[in-house]
């Protein structure tokens, strides 16, 4: 009976068959960025919309830090991709979706629905796309609007508007609840539908945390906190409509002075590149 070593001689080497685990510290973060997705469905259904909308925002942070945990530890692996593309479809898809239509969306009937089934959708198709072309896709930029910045626009509105005392079906001092749905309807339908387009935005990927900074990044770092702690809702809201708004400028000033917009790297080693390059 084997224990798991196998030795073939006095003097031979023993070889230990190695036993296959699932590195905990990545998938901590991502499971915790599950949980904050997870949370989020129930709080809407509680009829807390803030607090949901802030479990989506924390869910975004947690997502953030799981790959990069991941590569700093050198514990990246198959299983953890996987993992972080289910956790990423629960938190950034299906929940942001239906927050909206609890919210508001369901006023509107049949086009409430279809305009959060939307977004779902595009969620999963941004998602699988994401992992087919990772290793074509120019690291700088993301192809398409990226969930986490998808599902904030979605969020970040309800908590804004809850934030300002808008109560659902009551109307505010600056809209109507009807003006209010519609708004949510616009936000939903281009925060999904940008998702899938093939407009570049940036990444951030080539950032590294371990390369030194000047003294005056660090100083930036600090007021961008303090600006966020002024009103959290506000300024998140308007950093993602910008970002949102990010890759149709790119877009448009690539297209205008003739270069390449597609966020497809250009090679001829790969063959199955071919139509990618739009």
């Amino acid at each position: 009976m084997h224990d798991g070593n196998e030795s073939h001689g006095g003097g031979d080497v023993v070889v230990r068959k190695r036993r296959k685990g699932i590195y905990i510290l990545p998938n901590l973060f991502t499971l915790a960025a599950l949980f904050g997705g997870f949370y989020s469905v129930v709080m809407a259904m509680n009829g807390r919309f803030d607090l949901a909308a802030i479990g989506v925002f924390c869910a975004m942070v947690l997502d953030s830090l799981d790959g990069r945990v991941a590569r700093m530890t050198n514990t990246q692996s198959a299983f953890g991709e996987q993992m972080d593309s289910l956790s990423d479809m629960v938190s950034f898809g299906a929940a942001p979706a239906l927050i909206a239509y609890e919210w508001s969306l369901k006023g509107l009937g049949r086009w409430g629905w279809i305009a959060a089934f939307i977004y779902c959708a595009c969620a999963a198709l941004r998602l699988a796309r994401f992992n087919v072309n990772t290793g074509v896709v120019d690291k700088r930029y993301f192809q398409g609007l990226p969930s986490p910045a998808a599902a904030a626009l979605v969020a970040g509105f309800i908590w804004l508007m809850t934030e300002i005392g808008v109560q659902r079906g009551m109307d505010s001092f600056l809209m109507s609840w009807t003006q209010i749905t519609w708004t949510m309807f616009g936000f939903t339908l281009y925060a999904g539908l940008t998702m899938v387009t093939n407009v570049p935005f940036y990444s951030f990927k080539d950032v590294h945390l371990k390369k030194s900074v000047p003294f005056v990044v660090i100083v930036l770092i600090a007021l961008g906190i303090a600006v966020i702690n002024i009103h959290p809702p506000i300024v998140l809201f308007g950093v993602f409509v910008l970002y949102g708004l990010s890759g149709y400028a790119v877009y448009g000033w690539r297209k205008a002075k003739g270069q390449h917009s597609s966020v497809i790297s250009i090679s001829t080693d790969e063959p199955d590149e071919r139509g990618l390059h739009k």
